[in-house]
């Protein structure tokens, strides 16, 4: 499905983009008492941040960057909505996508199907390995996956995927090995985090 294979791009030259080269290559602080700052990267600030249509909520280190993009699929065209923060002297970013699917389709195809067309298309279009997979529901009951994957690049994705209510939604974090051990409970406080709010 186009509309899928265009998320895991995005999400990856996030992670390779320039500032986490430049943060890479700065020289090293002179030798002192204290833990180098690579160890402990700075916090940021989590807030709440609720989507413009009012229809998921999530904690997010700072206020997302949204992009919007239409894709011609064979069901017609989708718009692929994306919401990301890549904090400063961090490798990592954490990203919310979604998009909806025209009446008919979310209506008649299974939702098992959706997520797995979706854990599959992440794996093909990154040139991942997946290295763990389980089956999730969202707080209030929609059905979803959780997948861990890694590229040849090292880069390691977590993703939590859910079909609410005739939208696929994506939840991510990406992030190198030797973040991913300092960033782990985080990763795993901003995933559970995520709510579907329901059409009222």
């Amino acid at each position: 499905m186009t509309i899928i294979r265009l998320l895991p791009f995005i999400a990856t030259a996030l992670i390779c983009g320039g500032s986490v080269i430049v943060e890479a290559r700065q020289p090293k602080q002179p030798v002192s008492q204290q833990k180098p700052t690579t160890a402990k990267p700075a916090q940021p600030k989590w807030k709440l941040f609720t989507a413009p249509d009012g229809r998921f909520t999530i904690l997010m280190p700072g206020t997302p960057n949204r992009n919007t993009q239409a894709q011609k699929t064979y069901m017609g065209e989708i718009n692929l909505e994306t919401f990301i923060v890549q904090p400063l002297k961090q490798e990592v970013a954490y990203i919310v996508a979604y998009n909806d699917f025209p009446y008919s389709y979310g209506e008649i195809t299974n939702p098992q199907a959706i997520l797995n067309d979706a854990r599959d298309m992440a794996l093909k279009t990154t040139k991942s390995n997946l290295i763990r997979q389980r089956s999730i529901r969202s707080l209030n009951g929609h059905p979803g996956k959780e997948i861990e994957y890694i590229n040849a690049g090292g880069k390691i994705t977590k993703s939590r995927m859910y079909v609410a209510e005739g939208r696929l939604y994506q939840v991510m974090a990406i992030t190198t090995k030797k973040q991913q051990k300092t960033l782990a409970k985080t990763i795993t406080g901003y995933l559970n985090s995520f709510q579907v709010v329901l059409k009222k």
